[in-house]
């Protein structure tokens, strides 16, 4: 009975070793196999078509970032202000005046009518200027002749001379702006219309203001933070801008840009503090009155395992990467938990180890190629 027992434990033991064994196998094989399932074949002529590149996984000072939306504002000195120089009805020129186009020193923009006006009549101001000139012109013409025959004296000879350049003045102003029976307003410099303060048949006194014109050479952005980010904006390295309309960042050094101010004191109305940049339009970055996005680095000694940004795809609201293997043209599909961006890098807090080389251009046909076979140079969004 004893020696049953002992046979029936054995076979037992052998079977629940076996087990096990058949167990781990199974499990080493679904590893494998979901390990090779991660790996994509992407080859040299794939990576070409698709402007492949990577870069390696390093450890940097990567502080807090300070991420918030800032306005666009034009710098002062970049303004003009086109003003009326008579009254009258302001009727638009032929072109499109409109907010944000572009327009050259000397180009017509408005026509100020006063033709069926008593007072300040442009069209009789111009025909008394007109005459007054022709006038002045023929008495200093004669008593020139008359001064070199010595009838006049040097006296009466300057007085008309002062007198003809007077009214040459006057009417030369009327004329360089008077075109077919009113005042023409032209645009003093190249620029950009940021504003138009009429209304096309409106009434405008001399001196009004109808529209506003920017070279936007130069561009201020406005942002504010809250009040915790204080003891930080002292230790501003740099501010990364990226853009609404095409998601593309600036660096503040890409745009010759500096930080200008932050606010020091912050009150009951307003409880955030002002950021001030201002930077150079270059790049033709954006119009004046648009929003953009700034990621604030500030200085830190905390070390971060960081990637450039592109690098990093979604997929179902996880994140990943594509890392290169031992085995050329080969890339490994690797999850990896994200941290605190600045808009070109990002940091890895887990998933990478440094040194690593993952692909920062071009994931997304690695991507592609993985789920369909095919490569499409224009599918794909990384985030």
């Amino acid at each position: 009975m004893k020696k049953y027992k002992f046979l029936t434990v054995m076979l037992l033991a052998a079977y629940t070793v076996v087990g096990c064994a058949e167990k781990h196998s199974h499990e080493h094989k679904e590893a494998h196999e979901e390990e090779e399932a991660n790996i994509v074949m992407f080859t040299e002529a794939q990576g070409l078509k698709a402007g492949l590149q990577t870069e390696q996984a390093v450890k940097e000072p990567f502080g807090p970032v300070i991420r918030t939306t800032a306005q666009i504002l034009t710098a002062r000195k970049d303004e003009h202000v086109i003003i009326a120089k008579t009254s009258g009805t302001v009727l638009f020129s032929g072109i499109d005046v409109l907010e944000g186009k572009e327009v050259k020193a000397g180009q017509v923009l408005f026509s100020v009518y006063s033709g069926e006006m008593i007072d300040n009549n442009l069209v009789m101001r111009y025909t008394e200027a007109e005459s007054n000139y022709k006038r002045t012109k023929a008495e200093y013409e004669r008593k020139k002749d008359l001064a070199d025959k010595r009838l006049v004296s040097t006296r009466e000879l300057l007085q008309a001379e002062t007198d003809f350049i007077n009214a040459e003045t006057v009417y030369e102003i009327i004329k360089r702006n008077f075109s077919s029976g009113a005042h023409t307003v032209k645009s003093p410099i190249n620029g950009y219309i940021t504003d138009i303060l009429v209304q096309n048949g409106q009434y405008a006194e001399a001196g009004q203001p109808l529209a506003e014109v920017s070279q936007n050479k130069e561009l201020y952005i406005r942002a504010e933070v809250q009040t915790r980010y204080y003891e930080a904006l002292e230790a501003i390295t740099t501010v990364n801008i990226r853009t609404l309309r095409n998601r593309h960042t600036f660096t503040l050094e890409e745009l010759e840009g500096q930080v200008v101010s932050y606010g020091k004191t912050a009150d009951a109305d307003n409880p955030l503090i002002p950021v001030i940049l201002k930077v150079k339009n270059k790049k033709e970055l954006m119009p004046a009155g648009s929003f953009v996005e700034l990621f604030i680095r500030t200085q830190t000694d905390r070390q971060a395992l960081t990637i450039p940004k592109e690098a990093v795809i979604e997929e179902m609201g996880a994140y990943f990467v594509f890392v290169e293997t031992d085995e050329p043209e080969h890339y490994e599909k690797r999850a990896v938990v994200t941290g605190a961006t600045d808009g070109l890098r990002i940091a890895i807090l887990e998933g990478l180890q440094e040194g690593e080389t993952v692909v920062c251009k071009g994931a997304v046909n690695i991507k592609l190629a993985q789920s369909s076979g095919a490569l499409d140079t224009h599918a794909g969004h990384v985030h």
